[in-house]
C-alpha cells in the first residue's frame, strides 16, 4: 500500500488531482486544511490517498476512463437492471417464462459486479458532495451540519423559514437523532418531519356541544380571502359535515357594496339567514335575531395593519357583543414572514384565538407559516387550498403543512381527505 498526497486550493480540486493520477479506486485517508485563507492568499487543502503499488503501475500503462465512459457504464448497468425488473414484474405467463429464461442466462457474478460498481460510484459521488458541503461550511455560520443533512437543510432554508428557527431545529435534530439514522437521507428526512410536526400547534375541529353556540369572527388584511373562507365554512358546517348545523351569517363589511351583495347572493342560494350591521347596536340585535342558529359566522371589513381606526372599531364590536366570540385571523400564505409578523402584531390586541391560512395554491414557500405560528404560539385551524367553494378548504394538519414545506404544495385527493 502506498500513500500519496495532493494539494489544491479546495478539497474538491485536491480530490480531482488524486483521482486523475491514482484512479477512482484510491482510498481517501484524510482531508485537511494546511494553510488558512487570508488577505491576498487562498487556502491550501491536502488530500491523502492510499493505493496499491500495482495499481499505480497499471495507471501508467492503462489510460484512465473518461467521465463519458463512466456514465456509459452506469447507463448500461441501469439498462440491465431495468430489463430484469420489468421482466420480473410482468403479469402474463409468456412474459414470466421469458423472464425466467433470460435470468437463467445472466451470470450471477456479473450481475453482482454491476451492483457493486453502481454502489461504488454512488459512494464516490457522496464523498464529493460532502467535500463541497464542507467547503461552504463557513457560509452557514458556526453551525456544523453533516453532509447527509444538506438536502433537508436546503429545502427548509428556501421554504422561507426563519434562519434562527432552522438553526435551532437542526441543533435539536443533531443532538437527539441516533447516529445510526444519520447515514440514510430518508431516515434523516423522516426524523426532521416528525420534529417539525410536533412544533406546529393545531386546533382540531369539534362538534358543538348541546346548548352551546359557535360564533366565529373573521379578521385580517384586505384581499386575504376572509369572505370566501366564510362561505366555504358556511357550506361545510351546514351541508358537508356528518352532523349538519344551522348556520347564520353577519356582515360588518358594509363599505364594499359588491362584497355585501355577493355574500347576500351566496346566503340566498344556500338558504342561510344573513344580517348586515353598521353600528354596535345593530350588532347585538343581529346576534339575538340569529339565536336559533348553532353557528354564526361574522365577516368583517378588510383592514390594513396600519389602519388603527378600523382596527379600533372591530375591537369595539367585540367588547360590546356580550357573547363569547372566537376570533380567527385570516392570513395569506404568500405573505413574507416579516409582513406576517407586522400583521399579527397589529391584530393581536383583538385576542386572536386561531389562525387560518389561505391561498396555498398561490405560493411555493410555506416555511413562513411555520415560523409565525412557532413564534406566536397560536394554533392553526383551517387551510384554504384553492378557489372553489365549498371544496377547497381543509382542517389544518401539521403533517400536510410539513409536506408543503419540504416537498411543495400538491392539490391532491390526499390533501382533501383530511377535511
Amino acid at each position: 500500500m502506498k500513500l500519496l498526497s495532493f494539494t489544491a486550493d479546495s478539497p474538491s480540486n485536491a480530490l480531482k488531482k488524486a483521482q486523475l493520477q491514482c484512479g477512482e479506486d484510491a482510498l481517501v485517508v484524510s482531508t485537511k486544511e494546511i494553510q488558512k485563507r487570508g488577505l491576498g492568499k487562498s487556502g491550501i487543502y491536502e488530500v491523502v490517498v492510499a493505493v496499491e503499488e500495482r495499481e499505480v503501475q497499471k495507471r501508467e500503462k492503462k489510460p484512465r476512463k473518461k467521465s463519458s465512459d463512466i456514465l456509459l457504464d452506469i447507463s448500461e448497468a441501469a439498462k440491465q437492471i431495468s430489463q430484469i425488473e420489468n421482466l420480473t414484474t410482468s403479469s402474463s405467463t409468456k412474459e414470466k417464462l421469458e423472464s425466467q429464461t433470460l435470468k437463467s442466462t445472466i451470470d450471477a457474478n456479473g450481475f453482482k459486479e454491476i451492483r457493486d460498481e453502481i454502489s461504488r460510484l454512488s459512494d464516490k459521488v457522496k464523498l464529493i458532495q460532502e467535500m463541497f458541503w464542507e467547503e461552504k461550511a463557513p457560509q452557514r455560520g458556526e453551525l456544523n451540519i453533516p453532509s447527509e443533512f444538506a438536502e433537508i437543510y436546503k429545502k427548509a432554508r428556501v421554504s422561507g423559514m426563519d434562519q434562527d428557527d432552522l438553526d435551532s431545529i437542526m441543533e435539536l435534530t443533531l443532538e437527539h437523532m441516533p447516529y445510526s439514522m444519520r447515514k440514510n437521507s430518508k431516515s434523516v428526512k423522516r426524523y426532521f418531519q416528525v420534529l417539525l410536526r410536533k412544533m406546529i400547534p393545531i386546533r382540531l375541529e369539534s362538534d358543538i356541544q348541546k346548548g352551546k353556540k359557535r360564533i366565529m369572527m373573521f379578521v385580517g388584511p384586505t384581499g386575504v380571502g376572509k369572505t370566501t373562507t366564510l362561505a366555504k365554512l358556511a357550506a361545510r358546517y351546514s351541508y358537508l359535515k356528518e352532523r349538519r348545523e344551522k348556520v347564520g351569517i353577519i356582515t360588518l363589511d358594509t363599505y364594499r357594496i359588491g362584497a355585501v351583495e355577493q355574500l347576500f347572493q351566496f346566503a340566498k342560494m344556500m338558504r342561510l339567514p344573513i344580517e348586515d350591521v353598521i353600528d354596535i347596536g345593530d350588532f347585538a340585535r343581529a346576534i339575538r335575531s340569529l339565536s336559533f342558529c348553532d353557528t354564526i359566522l361574522i365577516d368583517t371589513i378588510g383592514s390594513s395593519q396600519y389602519d388603527k381606526e378600523k382596527l379600533a372599531k372591530m375591537e369595539e364590536f367585540l367588547q360590546n357583543s356580550n357573547v363569547d366570540i372566537d376570533v380567527n385571523l385570516v392570513l395569506s400564505s404568500n405573505t413574507k414572514l416579516e409582513d406576517l409578523r407586522d400583521i399579527y402584531k397589529s391584530f393581536e390586541y383583538l385576542n386572536i384565538d386561531t389562525i387560518i391560512f389561505t391561498k396555498f395554491d398561490e405560493t411555493k414557500s410555506f416555511g413562513n407559516i411555520f415560523s409565525l405560528v412557532k413564534e406566536v404560539s397560536k394554533p392553526l385551524s383551517y387551510f384554504s387550498i384553492g378557489q372553489e367553494v365549498p371544496d377547497d378548504i381543509m382542517c389544518a394538519s401539521s403533517e400536510f403543512l410539513v409536506d408543503c414545506i419540504l416537498d411543495g404544495f400538491k392539490k391532491e385527493k390526499d390533501a382533501k381527505s383530511s377535511k
